[in-house]
């Protein structure tokens, strides 16, 4: 994954578009010692320091619902890359000059995008949630410069830093069916110390579960929408992704009704064991009846 992220990086600074000398720059990810001397004029990104980042770490585990399952995925591992950009011009006047002028490009390329697009991420990196954010210029106020370029094996030179962090899943997602349908017996047992339920005394109390999504005519979830069956004097709320579920006593046709501030709409389910019912919440004034 983290060769992934150098290969999204290439693609920022390979985009249409570029001011010329940033443009015909070649892009490489090398050790800057003082060995390091490329034949063409170069910008260098150099991986220097992996950690997670500790502010972003998660102990919750992210609920996605799909063809009726419910899929959980465990926190990720956010995993902090920091990488130190320099500038190599080869040829031509004033190479000082050419070397701030690089950096000053590579410094406004990264800087308009502090989360990184997802159509210049690679690899395994497509796809990726949340958007993976990127911080230029960051300054460590615990590294010594001078240190920092001696343990490099290179003599000090202008650089700057871009520090991005991705998602790394650590285990497999888990799926499991949606408990749709509990039943309850209740009864008079045959002994006091027995668990057989007398037959005539036996009953059962069911719970149909019923579930499904709330959107907008557009599609998009809508959350904190109230979900309501009044026939039965029930309701519940949708959550983050507009998905509710409601557990129906005894099967039968009903009206569940959903509201959103003014808007509501009104539809007929039929519920059984397992019944998906899918709401598109109208506008002020409209339904259904």
């Amino acid at each position: 994954m983290i060769d992934d992220l150098s290969r999204t990086l290439r693609s920022i600074l390979t985009q249409k578009g570029l001011p010329l000398e940033l443009a015909a720059a070649q892009i490489v990810f090398e050790h800057p010692s003082e060995k390091f001397t490329p034949q063409q004029t170069t910008v260098d990104l150099f991986l220097y320091d992996i950690r997670e980042d500790l502010e972003l770490r998660s102990n919750e585990p992210l609920i996605e619902h799909k063809n009726g399952h419910v899929v959980t995925h465990q926190p990720p591992l956010r995993v902090a890359c920091s990488y130190l950009v320099t500038a190599w011009p080869v040829g031509g006047a004033d190479l000082a000059l050419q070397e701030q002028r690089l950096l000053g490009q590579v410094l406004r390329v990264f800087s308009q995008v502090p989360k990184i697009p997802a159509g210049y991420l690679q690899g395994c990196l497509k796809g990726q949630t949340p958007p993976l954010p990127m911080v230029t210029a960051l300054v460590d106020p615990q590294k010594n410069l001078s240190e920092f370029w001696t343990a490099l094996g290179s003599q000090l030179r202008p650089s700057l830093t871009i520090t991005v962090t991705f998602s790394m899943p650590l285990l497999e997602p888990e799926m499991a069916t949606v408990v749709l349908t509990e039943a309850i017996g209740i009864g008079q047992r045959t002994a006091p110390d027995e668990e057989e339920i007398i037959p005539s005394a036996d009953q059962e109390i069911f719970g149909l579960g019923v579930f499904g999504r709330v959107t907008d005519p557009a599609n998009t979830p809508i959350p904190a929408a109230i979900v309501t069956v009044t026939e039965l004097g029930i309701k519940t709320k949708t959550d983050s992704a507009g998905r509710y579920q409601l557990v129906i006593p005894r099967p039968g046709t009903y009206k569940i009704i959903a509201r959103k501030g003014p808007r509501q709409t009104v539809q007929a389910v039929n519920a059984v064991a397992g019944t998906e019912c899918d709401i598109q919440l109208k506008p002020e004034n409209m339904s259904n009846f």
